[in-house]
Protein backbone atom coordinates (compact mmCIF):
# COMPACT_ATOMS: atom_id res chain seq x y z
CA UNK A 1 0.00 0.00 0.00
CA UNK A 2 1.29 3.45 -0.75
CA UNK A 3 2.31 5.76 1.88
CA UNK A 4 -0.05 8.40 2.71
CA UNK A 5 0.60 12.22 3.01
CA UNK A 6 0.29 11.94 6.86
CA UNK A 7 3.00 8.76 6.85
CA UNK A 8 5.39 11.07 4.35
CA UNK A 9 8.41 12.44 6.23
CA UNK A 10 8.08 16.52 6.60
CA UNK A 11 10.95 17.80 5.00
CA UNK A 12 10.25 21.39 5.30
CA UNK A 13 12.61 21.87 8.45
CA UNK A 14 15.93 21.51 6.76
CA UNK A 15 14.56 22.36 2.90
CA UNK A 16 15.14 26.44 2.75
CA UNK A 17 12.74 26.58 -0.47
CA UNK A 18 9.62 25.75 1.58
CA UNK A 19 10.13 28.64 4.19
CA UNK A 20 9.26 32.24 3.42
CA UNK A 21 12.55 34.18 1.59
CA UNK A 22 14.35 36.55 4.47
CA UNK A 23 17.04 39.30 3.02
CA UNK A 24 19.00 42.04 4.19
CA UNK A 25 18.78 41.96 8.22
CA UNK A 26 16.71 39.92 8.88
CA UNK A 27 18.82 37.17 6.90
CA UNK A 28 22.26 38.07 8.46
CA UNK A 29 20.34 37.71 12.20
CA UNK A 30 18.98 34.50 11.06
CA UNK A 31 22.79 33.12 9.64
CA UNK A 32 24.60 34.48 12.89
CA UNK A 33 22.07 33.02 15.76
CA UNK A 34 22.44 30.08 13.56
CA UNK A 35 26.12 30.18 14.21
CA UNK A 36 26.12 30.90 17.86
CA UNK A 37 23.36 27.34 18.44
CA UNK A 38 26.25 25.76 16.37
CA UNK A 39 28.94 26.85 18.33
CA UNK A 40 27.47 25.61 21.72
CA UNK A 41 26.13 22.43 20.45
CA UNK A 42 29.03 20.59 18.32
CA UNK A 43 32.00 23.41 19.21
CA UNK A 44 34.09 25.32 16.02
CA UNK A 45 35.80 21.40 14.78
CA UNK A 46 31.93 20.70 13.99
CA UNK A 47 30.63 23.72 12.74
CA UNK A 48 30.21 23.26 8.91
CA UNK A 49 28.76 25.69 6.77
CA UNK A 50 26.32 23.18 5.41
CA UNK A 51 25.10 23.09 9.45
CA UNK A 52 24.70 26.13 9.37
CA UNK A 53 22.91 27.03 6.09
CA UNK A 54 20.51 24.04 7.65
CA UNK A 55 19.93 25.84 11.50
CA UNK A 56 19.02 29.26 9.22
CA UNK A 57 17.00 27.55 6.71
CA UNK A 58 18.54 28.75 3.94
CA UNK A 59 21.27 27.66 1.42
CA UNK A 60 24.62 27.09 0.99
CA UNK A 61 25.26 29.45 -1.48
CA UNK A 62 23.74 32.40 0.47
CA UNK A 63 26.21 32.08 3.06
CA UNK A 64 29.44 31.74 0.71
CA UNK A 65 28.24 35.16 -1.30
CA UNK A 66 28.78 37.22 2.73
CA UNK A 67 31.65 34.77 4.03
CA UNK A 68 34.57 32.58 2.24
CA UNK A 69 34.44 30.15 4.79
CA UNK A 70 33.30 29.37 8.56
CA UNK A 71 36.13 30.73 10.17
CA UNK A 72 35.47 34.73 9.12
CA UNK A 73 31.10 33.34 9.84
CA UNK A 74 32.25 32.73 13.40
CA UNK A 75 34.09 35.59 13.82
CA UNK A 76 31.16 38.29 12.15
CA UNK A 77 28.64 35.97 14.55
CA UNK A 78 30.44 37.06 17.87
CA UNK A 79 31.30 40.18 17.28
CA UNK A 80 27.64 40.87 16.50
CA UNK A 81 26.59 39.26 19.46
CA UNK A 82 28.98 41.47 21.99
CA UNK A 83 27.34 43.39 24.61
CA UNK A 84 26.81 46.76 23.16
CA UNK A 85 26.57 50.38 25.19
CA UNK A 86 22.45 49.75 25.35
CA UNK A 87 23.12 47.25 26.85
CA UNK A 88 24.04 48.76 29.82
CA UNK A 89 22.64 50.81 32.57
CA UNK A 90 24.39 54.28 33.41
CA UNK A 91 24.54 54.42 37.02
CA UNK A 92 25.73 57.70 37.36
CA UNK A 93 29.39 57.01 38.30
CA UNK A 94 32.24 54.78 36.90
CA UNK A 95 32.46 51.91 39.58
CA UNK A 96 28.68 51.49 39.61
CA UNK A 97 29.00 51.49 35.60
CA UNK A 98 31.80 48.48 35.46
CA UNK A 99 30.37 46.51 38.73
CA UNK A 100 26.61 46.61 36.17
CA UNK A 101 28.92 45.68 32.84
CA UNK A 102 30.90 42.87 34.65
CA UNK A 103 27.65 41.67 36.23
CA UNK A 104 26.17 41.16 32.94
CA UNK A 105 28.89 40.06 31.49
CA UNK A 106 29.28 37.28 34.14
CA UNK A 107 25.91 36.48 33.59
CA UNK A 108 26.70 35.88 29.77
CA UNK A 109 29.37 33.31 30.79
CA UNK A 110 26.78 31.32 32.21
CA UNK A 111 25.13 30.63 29.46
CA UNK A 112 25.98 29.06 25.93
CA UNK A 113 28.65 31.91 25.44
CA UNK A 114 30.41 30.54 28.02
CA UNK A 115 31.14 27.58 26.44
CA UNK A 116 31.31 29.11 22.79
CA UNK A 117 34.43 31.14 24.48
CA UNK A 118 36.07 28.13 25.92
CA UNK A 119 35.92 26.84 22.31
CA UNK A 120 37.33 29.76 20.57
CA UNK A 121 40.00 31.00 22.88
CA UNK A 122 41.10 27.22 22.19
CA UNK A 123 41.35 27.33 18.89
CA UNK A 124 42.73 30.77 18.59
CA UNK A 125 45.58 29.33 20.23
CA UNK A 126 45.91 26.19 17.32
CA UNK A 127 44.88 28.18 14.40
CA UNK A 128 46.96 31.22 13.99
CA UNK A 129 44.89 32.41 11.01
CA UNK A 130 41.97 32.28 13.01
CA UNK A 131 43.73 34.23 15.76
CA UNK A 132 44.90 37.19 13.25
CA UNK A 133 40.85 36.94 12.10
CA UNK A 134 39.69 37.65 15.54
CA UNK A 135 41.99 40.29 16.13
CA UNK A 136 41.29 42.20 12.90
CA UNK A 137 37.42 41.83 13.15
CA UNK A 138 36.36 42.13 16.46
CA UNK A 139 38.85 44.22 18.26
CA UNK A 140 37.91 46.06 15.29
CA UNK A 141 34.35 46.16 15.20
CA UNK A 142 33.76 49.15 16.92
CA UNK A 143 34.69 49.96 21.10
CA UNK A 144 32.90 47.10 23.21
CA UNK A 145 30.55 48.17 26.25
CA UNK A 146 33.69 49.03 28.36
CA UNK A 147 35.00 51.28 25.99
CA UNK A 148 31.07 53.21 26.32
CA UNK A 149 31.22 53.00 29.80
CA UNK A 150 34.85 55.19 30.11
CA UNK A 151 34.18 57.39 27.17
CA UNK A 152 31.05 58.46 29.92
CA UNK A 153 33.65 58.65 32.41
CA UNK A 154 35.59 61.10 30.52
CA UNK A 155 33.02 63.09 29.69
CA UNK A 156 31.72 63.15 33.78
CA UNK A 157 35.58 64.69 34.38
CA UNK A 158 36.15 60.81 36.48
CA UNK A 159 39.04 59.86 34.72
CA UNK A 160 41.52 61.26 31.89
CA UNK A 161 41.09 61.10 28.02
CA UNK A 162 43.76 58.82 27.28
CA UNK A 163 42.22 55.96 29.59
CA UNK A 164 39.81 54.37 27.08
CA UNK A 165 42.54 54.11 24.05
CA UNK A 166 45.26 52.47 27.10
CA UNK A 167 45.90 49.18 27.69
CA UNK A 168 44.11 49.39 30.71
CA UNK A 169 41.04 49.96 29.52
CA UNK A 170 40.73 45.81 29.01
CA UNK A 171 42.08 44.84 32.40
CA UNK A 172 38.79 44.96 33.69
CA UNK A 173 37.51 42.25 31.10
CA UNK A 174 40.77 40.24 31.24
CA UNK A 175 40.69 39.19 34.63
CA UNK A 176 37.09 38.60 34.98
CA UNK A 177 37.37 36.53 31.49
CA UNK A 178 40.56 34.65 33.24
CA UNK A 179 38.69 33.84 36.53
CA UNK A 180 35.68 32.16 34.02
CA UNK A 181 38.64 29.81 32.31
CA UNK A 182 40.13 28.55 35.35
CA UNK A 183 37.22 28.23 38.03
CA UNK A 184 34.19 28.62 35.82
CA UNK A 185 30.76 30.39 36.68
CA UNK A 186 29.00 31.57 38.29
CA UNK A 187 31.59 34.11 38.86
CA UNK A 188 30.97 35.53 42.75
CA UNK A 189 30.20 38.79 43.57
CA UNK A 190 33.19 39.43 46.04
CA UNK A 191 35.35 38.58 42.57
CA UNK A 192 33.86 41.41 40.15
CA UNK A 193 33.79 43.87 43.57
CA UNK A 194 37.71 42.73 43.96
CA UNK A 195 38.14 43.26 40.41
CA UNK A 196 37.19 46.89 40.45
CA UNK A 197 38.39 48.12 43.55
CA UNK A 198 41.41 46.52 43.86
CA UNK A 199 42.38 46.55 40.48
CA UNK A 200 40.71 48.34 37.68
CA UNK A 201 40.18 51.85 39.34
CA UNK A 202 43.67 52.28 40.93
CA UNK A 203 44.87 51.38 37.68
CA UNK A 204 42.71 53.67 35.61
CA UNK A 205 43.12 56.47 38.51
CA UNK A 206 47.09 56.23 38.07
CA UNK A 207 48.92 58.51 36.25
CA UNK A 208 50.71 57.33 33.13
CA UNK A 209 53.94 55.71 33.43
CA UNK A 210 53.38 54.71 37.01
CA UNK A 211 55.30 52.50 38.13
CA UNK A 212 54.10 49.01 39.45
CA UNK A 213 53.76 48.74 43.15
CA UNK A 214 56.29 46.94 44.88
CA UNK A 215 54.85 43.65 46.67
CA UNK A 216 54.26 43.69 50.39
CA UNK A 217 56.04 42.32 53.45
CA UNK A 218 53.25 39.94 53.75
CA UNK A 219 53.35 36.11 53.06
CA UNK A 220 54.13 34.85 49.76
CA UNK A 221 51.10 33.08 48.16
CA UNK A 222 50.83 29.63 47.59
CA UNK A 223 52.39 27.89 44.51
Amino acid sequence: MPPTNADAPDRSAGDHRRNPRRRGEALEHAILTAVLEELAEVGYAGLTMERVAVRARTGKATLYRRWPGRAELVVDACAAHRLSDADLPDTGALRTDVIAALRQLSARLTTSHGDILRGLLTEIMHNPEFARLVRERVHTAGPGPIHGLLQRAVRRGEIEPWVPASRRATVAVDLLRNHYLLHGAPIPEDVITEIVDDVYLPLLLAPPGTPAAPPSNGPAGGA
